[in-house]
C-alpha cells in the first residue's frame, strides 16, 4: 500500500474516532401549549374586571339581529358575568385547536362551545358541570341524495367540523355497521357546513341537533331527523389550573337549572320556531343578511364625515332609537339619533322623522362635539368616548369632570380618569365644587351609556364586516 493511501486511511479512522467521541446533543423538548396553562383563576379575573369567553358565530350561539346582540350562549354568558360581578368580552372562533390554545395562554377564560367530555379533550382543559344535553344528527337535503338510515350512508362522504367528537362517533358507527364511509374534516363552522348542504356543495354533514333544528326551521329543503347518537351531556371548557373559576361556574349552572332560567332561554332560541325563523333568515341578521339595519348606507356616509368606523355610529344609533326613525323619548328627543328640538333647529333638521335629515343633524352635532374636544383630548380613540358622553349628557357636564380630574392631578386626557369624577357628579360635595359649572348630573348613567355603546360596537366589529 502506498504512503498516500496509508495517510488517507489514517485520516478516515481519525475522523470517525473524533466524531464518535462528540457528546450526543439532545433536542430540547418544547412543551405542548396545554402543559403549562397561564396562572389565571377567578380572583385575577375579578380584579381585572372582565371575563373572556370564546363562542361561535351561529344562529344559536352569538349573532346580531336588527342591531341587537343575541344568542343562546351569549345570553347565558351575560347572565354568568352578571352573577360573577364582571363585564363580558367575547371572542369568536371556529377552530377548536385555536380556542384551546387561547384558553391555555390566558387569552380566554371559557370556551363556551358544547363539548362532550372524553379523555383526549381532558388533555387540553378541564370541563364544567354539564350545561345541557345534546344529540347528534345528520343534516341532508330532501332530494335524490336523501337517506333513511345510517346503513344507507355506506359508500357516502360525510363532512364534519374539524376537532369535533363527530369523527370518533362516525368511525365507531362505520365499524359497528360495517360501512364503507368516507369522513372529511373541514376547518369551518357548523353553520357553514349546513349552508354547503343547502347549496348542494356537499350532501351530508353531522351537527348537534339544536343548530340543526334552527336551520331546518327556516329551510324546508333540510332533513335533520336521522339521529347519529342519543342525547349526551355537554360542558364548557376552562383551564385545568382554575379550580375557583370552575367552582363558581358550576354554582351558576346549578342555579340556572334550579330557577328555570336555562329552560326559558332554550325555549326562546330552539322551540319558538317563528322567532328562530325571523332571527336566522332576516337580512338584518349577521348569520344571513350581514346588515345591521335598513339605514346602513346612510350611517356609512355619516361615519365617513366623522372619520369613524361605521359600526360605531351604528351602535350609537341603535342605543338612541333602536333604528326607529320615528322614535320619541319621554324628554321630547326625536329621530334616529334622538335630537332635542333646540339641537334639531341648530343643526338644520326640518323633518326629524326623515331618517336622512335626522342622521345628518346628529352627525353635524357629533362633528361639533369633536371640534369642542379636539384640543383638550388629542387622541382620537380617547376623544370619541368624551364625544359619546357629551352626546348623552351635554359637554358642560363632561367638561366639569374634565376640570375635576385636572384639579386632583389626574391625566384628564384619559376617559377613565374623567369618568371617575363624572360618575360622582350626583354627590353634593362634587357638584357644589367651585370648579363645577354645570351642577348636578346623573353621571353614572352616562358612564354606563358610553360603556354600552362601546360594548355593542365591539360585537358589531366581531360579527359584521367593515
Amino acid at each position: 500500500m502506498s504512503k498516500t493511501n496509508i495517510s488517507y486511511l489514517f485520516l478516515v479512522i481519525f475522523t470517525c474516532l473524533v466524531a464518535s467521541c462528540k457528546p450526543e446533543v439532545k433536542e430540547k423538548k418544547v412543551p405542548k401549549y396545554w402543559e403549562h396553562p397561564a396562572e389565571l383563576d377567578f380572583d385575577a379575573i375579578k380584579k381585572r374586571g372582565f371575563i373572556r369567553a370564546i363562542v361561535d358565530n351561529s344562529s344559536t350561539s352569538y349573532y346580531i339581529y336588527r342591531g341587537r346582540t343575541m344568542g343562546y350562549e351569549f345570553e347565558l354568558l351575560r347572565n354568568l358575568a352578571n352573577q360573577l360581578g364582571v363585564n363580558l368580552r367575547l371572542i369568536v372562533r371556529h377552530d377548536l385547536e385555536d380556542a384551546f390554545r387561547l384558553l391555555n395562554k390566558g387569552k380566554a377564560d371559557i370556551v363556551a362551545i358544547n363539548f362532550e367530555v372524553n379523555e383526549e379533550r381532558k388533555k387540553y382543559a378541564s370541563f364544567t358541570a354539564p350545561v345541557n344535553t345534546m344529540e347528534t344528527v345528520v343534516v341532508q337535503r330532501k332530494d335524490h341524495t336523501h337517506v333513511d338510515s345510517l346503513i344507507q350512508l355506506s359508500n357516502k362522504k360525510v363532512f364534519i367540523k374539524k376537532g369535533t367528537i363527530y369523527k370518533e362517533r362516525l368511525m365507531s358507527l362505520s365499524d359497528s355497521l360495517s360501512l364503507s364511509l368516507t369522513i372529511e374534516e373541514k376547518n369551518t363552522s357548523l353553520e357553514e357546513l349546513i349552508n354547503q348542504v343547502i347549496q348542494e356543495e356537499i350532501d351530508y354533514t353531522v351537527v348537534d341537533n339544536d343548530i340543526a333544528l334552527v336551520n331546518a326551521t327556516y329551510n324546508d329543503l333540510l332533513d335533520v331527523n336521522l339521529m347519529v347518537s342519543q342525547p349526551n351531556p355537554v360542558s364548557w371548557a376552562i383551564r385545568k389550573n382554575a379550580p375557583l373559576l370552575e367552582s363558581k361556574i358550576n354554582e351558576w349552572i346549578e342555579r340556572i337549572d334550579r330557577t328555570g332560567y336555562k329552560s326559558i332561554l332554550y325555549h326562546k332560541y330552539f322551540l319558538n320556531k317563528k322567532n328562530s325563523y325571523h332571527r336566522s333568515s332576516s337580512a338584518f341578521s349577521s348569520v344571513s343578511g350581514g346588515r345591521i339595519s335598513a339605514y346602513d348606507d346612510i350611517i356609512k356616509e355619516g361615519a365617513d364625515k366623522l372619520g369613524w368606523d361605521w359600526r360605531l355610529l351604528a351602535a350609537l344609533v341603535y342605543k338612541e332609537s333602536r333604528f326607529n326613525h320615528s322614535a320619541v323619548s319621554y324628554a321630547g328627543a326625536v329621530g334616529l339619533l334622538q335630537l332635542m328640538p333646540v339641537t334639531l333647529q341648530r343643526f338644520g333638521v326640518n323633518d326629524p322623522n326623515n331618517p336622512n335629515e335626522s342622521l345628518r343633524g346628529g352627525v353635524n352635532y357629533l362633528k361639533y362635539l369633536d371640534g369642542f374636544w379636539l384640543d383638550r383630548v388629542p387622541d382620537n380613540n380617547e376623544r370619541i368616548k368624551f364625544i359619546l358622553a357629551s352626546y348623552n349628557v351635554g359637554h358642560g357636564h363632561v367638561q366639569d369632570a374634565w376640570r375635576l380630574a385636572y384639579k386632583y392631578g389626574k391625566d384628564n386626557k384619559r376617559w377613565e380618569n374623567v369618568a371617575y369624577y363624572l360618575e360622582r357628579k350626583s354627590k353634593p360635595e362634587v357638584y357644589r365644587d367651585p370648579w363645577v359649572k354645570s351642577g348636578y348630573a346623573k353621571g353614572h348613567v352616562t358612564v354606563r351609556y358610553v360603556r354600552e355603546v362601546y360594548g355593542l360596537y365591539e360585537s358589531y366589529k366581531v360579527l359584521v364586516d367593515s
